[in-house]
């Protein structure tokens, strides 16, 4: 998964997460974050879905610590073996 910095995809990672469903077997993240933009996932062959709604933040709490809203979830099958 990746917490972007705005609803585009070529805007800069905040955050991300990975869940290995081959143990180990699969292609592993080589940097931190694996991508710099959802674009650069794009590119690397992983399939994308849009999680997050795109709420505008209540008036005068623009700057609070809250969810990170564009969430996107990226998913690539590979062959084992």
């Amino acid at each position: 998964m990746l917490w972007l910095a705005s609803p585009t995809l070529d805007s800069r990672v905040l955050g991300w997460s990975f869940f290995d469903g081959t143990a180990g077997a699969g292609p592993q993240p080589e940097a931190d974050p694996p991508y710099g933009t959802g674009v650069e996932a794009l590119v690397d062959g992983w399939r994308m879905l849009q999680m997050s709604p795109l709420i505008p933040p209540v008036p005068g709490h623009e700057r609070e610590t809250s969810f990170l809203k564009h969430e996107f979830v990226f998913e690539r099958l590979v062959e084992l073996g």
